[in-house]
């Protein structure tokens, strides 16, 4: 009977050491388990871990979950090893091992199984906080391409979700891993309504192209109005759609978007008049508005996208000597923006002026508009290749055209602040490109030589 009596006290104690075991579940780590998002690592340490459980060879191991097994011994020491273990879901595994012997009572068995427990869960919450992994993509809107570049038009926007809900506030401490992060692939663009039929960088038929035409006549909403005329602008680059969209009246359509306030639009129409300007029968449709574009390249913020894009318009619109003589009002403009713009804008305005001194008929006006003084500067060996090359064309064909011209002979009609004096009379202008005969590039030099051999 006293056998007896202490395998039935062990069971007894098997039962509240089970029960110690879930409330320690209950109450430290185990309460939001199925909350959490393991990573590839920690599962690969649970399936270890379970394989280790499974492993019966290396020791009289029973399951809880089957059982409590108590082995009895005839000898006066009769040991018991009981393995308890408890799950949540799928994911959370808890192992809890009790070795008593005959000579403890229950409360002590009680103690042993509850600091057993503890421990346990102390070594699994040191080994730190399980790192969530993003499996969410970021992909482009199929119906609509990002029209081009708008200050704040393409927003990246995640569409992917995590797998697996975030915890409000239990997990607000957790950090997250670099090496858990998913890399974009793609970006979205703006969302909102959107109904425009065509991407942008779609080429178009006759038909096509005059639905894009009617959408933008229509529509007020700025959006639509930017993705219209560029993808008319896309399709301007192919000669045979420049000829389907004058056929089908659309210039004044886009040259009408010139006039709004919006910056955007501008820019966007600009391009879209730029490739339709190359076609000679569109541009004798363009000069209708070249005055105004002008005007609105001059007074706009300087360096900006819409005065580039005014200033490629321009200089397509000059390339032929037809309608030169409609922009010679504005030379002292077009020497000032040269002074006082970047780089780019430089190079721009330098090309647009280099296209009125191949026309010796504007030779005069160009001349005898005033320039600032600091423009000598730009004879520098301090900027690069591009600027040297523009500045000394410009030189070199001004002072060709003033002898061709016979315009040394009218000297005194020119002003001490004209582009005439600071070229041809001050002789500053020859010192700085003697100053460059030594230049380290040969391409500079080889134009230096040139320049210097005409005077």
């Amino acid at each position: 009977m006293g056998r007896t009596r202490e395998a039935g006290c062990l069971a007894a104690g098997v039962v509240i050491g089970a029960g110690a075991c879930y409330c320690v579940y209950r109450l430290t780590w185990g309460r939001d388990e199925s909350e959490k998002i393991w990573d590839d690592h920690d599962d690969d340490d649970d399936e270890e871990e379970s394989s280790d459980i499974a492993e019966t060879g290396k020791g009289a191991k029973a399951n809880a979950g089957a059982g409590a097994g108590a082995r009895l011994q005839g000898d006066s020491k009769a040991k018991a090893e009981v393995s308890v273990e408890l799950r949540s879901g799928s994911n959370v595994k808890a192992e809890a091992h009790l070795k008593a012997q005959s000579g403890g009572g229950l409360e002590a068995k009680a103690k042993a199984l509850f600091s057993t427990l503890k421990e346990q869960a102390s070594a699994k919450a040191g080994k730190g906080a399980r790192l969530g992994t993003i499996s969410g993509t970021r992909t482009l809107t199929p119906g609509l391409p990002c029209p081009g570049v708008r200050g704040g038009g393409c927003h990246p926007v995640r569409n992917g979700a995590r797998t697996g809900g975030r915890t409000s506030g239990k997990s607000k401490g957790r950090t997250r891993g670099k090496s858990a992060r998913t890399p974009a692939t793609s970006w979205p663009v703006r969302r909102g309504k959107f109904n425009f039929p065509y991407k942008i960088d779609d080429i178009l038929g006759a038909t096509d192209l005059q639905k894009v035409l009617n959408i933008l006549e229509r529509t007020s909403d700025p959006f639509i109005q930017e993705v219209a005329l560029v993808t008319l602008g896309n399709n301007a680059a192919y000669s045979f759609n420049q000829n389907a969209i004058r056929e089908l009246g659309g210039l004044p359509i886009i040259a009408k978007l010139i006039k709004t306030k919006d910056p955007i639009i501008r820019e966007k129409a600009y391009n879209a008049l730029n490739n339709l300007s190359v076609n000679a029968e569109n541009q004798g449709k363009i000069k209708t508005y070249i005055s105004q574009v002008c005007d609105d390249t001059m007074i706009c913020r300087l360096d900006s996208a819409v005065q580039m894009a005014g200033l490629r318009l321009l200089t397509n619109m000059t390339v032929t000597n037809h309608y030169q003589h409609l922009l010679s009002y504005s030379f002292p403009d077009f020497f000032a923006l040269l002074f006082l713009g970047n780089y780019f804008t430089k190079i721009q305005i330098m090309k647009l002026i280099i296209n009125f001194t191949e026309n010796p008929a504007m030779t005069r006006e160009l001349v005898s508009c005033k320039v600032p003084s600091e423009l000598i500067s730009l004879f520098n060996k301090e900027w690069d290749r591009e600027i040297l090359l523009n500045i000394l064309t410009l030189f070199e064909n001004i002072n060709d055209n003033i002898k061709n011209e016979g315009l040394a002979s009218s000297r005194k009609e020119f002003s001490r602040s004209s582009l005439f004096f600071l070229f041809k009379e001050s002789g500053v202008c020859v010192k700085k490109i003697k100053a460059l005969a030594n230049h380290s590039d040969l391409v500079v030099k080889v134009k230096v030589l040139k320049v210097l051999t005409k005077l």
